[in-house]
């Protein structure tokens, strides 16, 4: 029998991004001890290393702004659905961890004043976005989040480790259960409290932006430990994602950035402009926010009027050599090395699987209605509504994570430590060790091969545009798929780097996320923000609510309540 590795710490933090090493360091400063996990590399994976470009702050340098000017944008975007005090934390909090991001070594790039530069993102009143550099804004916040993480003793640091369950005892989360990856050991933490970090769940797509670890892990697990989800169905699709020609060494969002920092057109295949026919303005400067942007695209190719790879043009054939040059620098070279001439050709794009909106949800400290239990980042649902705000997915790491690090530590130091219930635990343990060898050699589908199936499932039946009979098809599947197919699939018995048994987790956490957003998207009967409905096209006040799941003896069950307006403000 495997030897069980037992840990003990005063905060437990799960995903090792921007919002979980925030998260550890404001544990620490806060006088707790914290372990922070992550199933790759610390500060090495998750969605934050990967941001280009703009991060949202008020800082009022580049033009006079406040954070209650970005708060209109915000809740503006967000279409009636946000969470308003928790849409007003990030706001008000962004420029407090912007500041202490520079005092920590992150160079954010200067205007000729010496003044923090700052430029206008689609949908925001007011040049407020900060960035490093072209393509390295969230590269250069982790390197800097790895560095306070690694001098600092009181936050042990554990790479390799799935988690797979918090742990509840009486109703509160009382540590949690994984396993060594490289390994196979089952690991048992004690904590008086978790903070789950682990993002979104766009792996779950066969197109997306984001790397191969965002699986829907975190939503599955803190459903298990009886917290409550939020407006799961707002699943945002990046509009500019590319799709043609073949590139390689650049990430797919490389067009957002480009388009900020120099405006671009949008084509149709005829060559023709067409936002304007969607009731947005035309030309290349970019104020469309992204759900509108999607719409528009995705519209214009079902009408037949895409480009040859089914997506539209993005041209900056308008733009002169030496200013392309002067914008983009050294990028310029990687799209020659892969002939693209943006002088010459336009690019193909479409939009691509991006980011959770909706998640767990949580209130103003970060907690959910499980005591002991917390989530940051884009793991916490609420502030976003129906639609996120450009450029605010990092201040959403940096302010909630730092929040919800902040409050763990003081709910654990108040709290009498729990005691450890070694028969909630033991289930979680056993079923490492029984799932480890599952049905080896017996013929059974591999976890890959069910990963690549929910993957085609949702990305066609669960996408940007959706119907009830392609919902109901992928609900009925992904059930089918959480009760049966996890039960059939063949599990490698190999101990050292098991990647089936990694992936056999996240398709039960997974699953369950992916069976939860089909869920919501069917009871939401209305087109809203990131969700839209083909036999619902219109938003109805009937549905200016939020959508809150919950997992009762196996079952989601769905309610619609009253949106959280300001209190705080």
């Amino acid at each position: 029998m495997d030897e069980v590795i037992e840990l003990a710490t005063d905060v437990l933090v799960a995903g090792g991004g921007a919002a979980g090493m925030f998260a550890a360091v404001a544990a620490v400063r806060n006088g707790a001890k914290a372990i922070l996990i992550d199933k790759n590399v610390i500060g090495r994976g998750g969605a934050s290393i990967m941001a280009q470009m703009t991060c949202a702050a008020a800082l009022g340098e580049a033009e006079p702004d406040d954070p209650q000017l970005h708060l209109a944008d915000t809740l503006e975007a967000g279409r009636g659905l946000c969470n308003e005090d928790l849409a007003a934390l990030l706001c008000e909090g962004a420029p407090q961890r912007i500041r202490e991001l520079e005092a920590w070594k992150v160079n954010w790039a200067r205007a000729d004043d010496g003044k923090i530069n700052q430029v206008k993102a689609p949908g925001h009143s007011r040049k407020r976005c900060v960035y490093v550099d072209f393509l390295s804004t969230g590269a250069a916040i982790c390197a800097a989040l790895r560095n306070k993480v690694s001098r600092n003793s009181d936050i042990r640091r554990l790479s390799n480790v799935s988690l797979t369950d918090v742990v509840t005892r009486d109703g509160e989360a009382i540590g949690a259960v994984g396993f060594d990856v490289e390994s196979a050991a089952p690991i048992m933490i004690k904590a008086p409290a978790v903070v789950l970090a682990l993002g979104g769940m766009t792996k779950m797509f066969k197109r997306t932006t984001s790397p191969n670890n965002l699986a829907g892990e975190g939503v599955g697990i803190a459903l298990r430990a009886g917290a409550r989800l939020i407006d799961l169905e707002f699943l945002q699709f990046y509009p500019n994602g590319h799709l043609a020609p073949r590139m390689v060494g650049l990430d797919p969002t490389t067009w957002e950035p480009t388009r900020v920092k120099l405006g671009g057109r949008l084509l149709n295949g005829n060559g023709e402009e067409f936002l304007q026919n969607y009731g947005e303005a035309q030309g290349e400067r970019y104020s469309t926010t992204r759900d509108a942007l999607t719409y528009a695209i995705y519209k214009e190719v079902e009408s037949g009027r895409g480009s040859p790879h089914a997506g539209v043009y993005l041209s900056f054939q308008h733009i002169g050599e030496s200013a392309l040059r002067a914008a983009l620098g050294p990028v310029i070279e990687i799209f020659k090395r892969n002939n693209i001439d943006l002088t010459r050709q336009p690019v193909e794009v479409f939009p691509i699987a991006h980011y959770q909106m909706g998640g767990v949800e949580v209130d103003t400290d970060m907690a959910s209605c499980v005591p002991g239990l917390y989530a940051a980042g884009e793991l916490a649902g609420g502030a976003n509504g129906a639609n996120r705000l450009s450029g605010n997915a990092l201040p959403e790491a940096l302010v909630f994570g730092e929040r919800a690090g902040e409050k763990a530590a003081r709910f654990a130091a108040r709290r009498k430590a729990p005691a450890w219930d070694m028969s909630a635990a033991l289930p979680e343990v056993e079923l490492i060790r029984a799932v480890r060898g599952q049905n080896e050699g017996r013929g059974g589908p591999s976890p890959t091969a069910l990963m690549s199936d929910v993957k085609e499932l949702m990305w066609h039946k669960v996408g940007p545009f959706r119907t009830a009979r392609a919902l109901n098809e992928a609900h009925d599947r992904l059930c089918a798929m959480r009760e049966r197919g996890l039960r059939a699939a063949a599990v490698s018995r190999e101990r050292v780097h098991n990647a089936s048994l990694v992936e056999w987790f996240e398709l039960r956490n997974g699953l369950l996320a992916a069976e939860a957003l089909a869920l919501s998207a069917l009871n939401r009967r209305e087109s809203r923000g990131a969700h839209q409905r083909d036999d619902f096209p219109e938003t109805s006040a009937q549905y200016e609510k939020n959508q809150r799941l919950s997992l009762t003896n196996g079952k989601l069950v769905s309610s619609f309540e009253g949106v959280e307006r300001a209190r705080l403000r």
